[in-house]
């Protein structure tokens, strides 16, 4: 039975969308595989870790029986890159294997039965629901979503906290040593809802989201969180845990602040990184009225030393960071002039930039 003949990548691209949160090795095989289901109207892909389900649609008339099946997402997606792009392909199943054609070429791939396919559940109880623009999702992920942790024993911090309040949408990302936060007004009045986004989630969003005024409908359950856009469904289980205080954590009383350009500072700390020691990553800031000297040395003794003119007339300063954090913001984080607010030397620093009102970046101090 002939489950598709089509172009080559209108097969490919919903494949592609969906297939990149299929880990290479599962204890469960059948995770290893897309589910690939057949209506009278469209072609859907569909793959899961157990956590995060993506499903993705081709945009054709399919016709004929329903039919569904599971097969390698992997083998089948290298096959047809494998292609030309300009190929006709015909998916045609074949007892327990699924025949791929194209031209003169002929592939026969494993199958597993596709009610053996393991969907989220949807959840029931009260939800968010609220719809943004592709480009507004994509820019606010991208504020914050390099300070999330990886693999931390405290696993609630491997996530984006997504809060609903107040006619606004804020997410926080932290590992402990930085965090970000950033805001964005609704237009509708919501329900408070919380929720930790795996990092996994989040990253593929980032990938998936396109910079388009195209909507993205979004919907915040106490155990899921769904967003659907174009031709693509996201449906993610949420971190169960507590996620740290962050209002706790972004200081309001420092009164020594530094103004600068993003660019000349981060050339400046790419270059003192280079002779940071390598387990440390510590960078010196020395601040006196108008200058802000970086200071950078490594176990061989070799040091490194940048100055820049600033805006600052606060008090003296000599204070430690991890320059990969100060890097992190300034690469992620576009924009013109940058603020810099400190306390004293063992406190956290507050970076925000005039273009991003609704941005905030803490980092902790280190002894160097």
């Amino acid at each position: 039975m002939v489950l598709v003949k089509d172009k080559r990548d209108n097969i490919l691209d919903p494949l592609s969308a969906v297939s990149g949160i299929i880990e290479r090795r599962h204890t469960l095989p059948i995770l290893s595989n897309v589910l690939i289901e057949r209506t009278t109207q469209a072609l859907s892909f569909l793959a899961t870790d157990i956590e995060i389900q993506i499903t993705a649609h081709s945009g054709l008339i399919a016709g004929g029986e329903p039919r569904a099946v599971t097969v390698g997402a992997r083998k089948l997606v290298d096959i047809l890159r494998a292609l030309p792009e300009d190929a006709e392909v015909t998916l045609q199943q074949q007892d327990k294997r699924l025949l791929v054609k194209a031209g003169k070429s002929r592939f026969t791939l494993q199958t597993l039965p596709a009610e053996d396919f393991p969907r989220l559940a949807k959840p029931a109880g009260e939800a968010a629901r609220f719809v943004l623009s592709q480009k507004a999702l994509r820019r606010l992920l991208g504020l914050v979503q390099y300070a999330m942790a990886q693999q931390d024993i405290r696993y609630y911090l491997n996530g984006l906290l997504v809060v609903v309040e107040d006619r606004q949408l804020k997410l926080v990302a932290t590992d402990g040593h930085r965090l970000a936060y950033a805001s964005l007004k609704l237009n509708a009045e919501l329900p408070r809802q919380e929720a930790i986004v795996p990092r996994k989630t989040v990253l593929e969003l980032v990938k998936l989201l396109a910079d388009s005024d195209e909507e993205v409908r979004i919907e915040l359950s106490t155990t899921q969180a769904a967003f659907s856009f174009g031709t693509v469904e996201v449906v993610s289980k949420l971190v169960d845990g507590k996620f740290p205080d962050y209002t706790r954590v972004i200081p309001t009383q420092h009164k020594n602040r530094l103004q600068t350009e993003r660019e000349p500072l981060r050339q400046a700390l790419q270059r003192a990184a280079i002779l940071s020691n390598e387990k440390f990553r510590g960078v010196r800031w020395v601040l006196t009225e108008g200058s802000l000297k970086l200071v950078s040395s490594n176990a061989e003794q070799e040091e490194a030393q940048e100055e820049l003119d600033v805006k600052y007339s606060g008090d003296a300063l000599d204070i430690g960071f991890n320059v990969n954090y100060l890097l992190d913001v300034l690469n992620n984080v576009p924009g013109g002039a940058v603020e810099c607010a400190f306390g004293d030397s063992s406190s956290s620093a507050l970076i925000s930039y005039a273009s991003e009102q609704d941005f905030k970046y803490v980092v902790m101090p280190m002894r160097i």
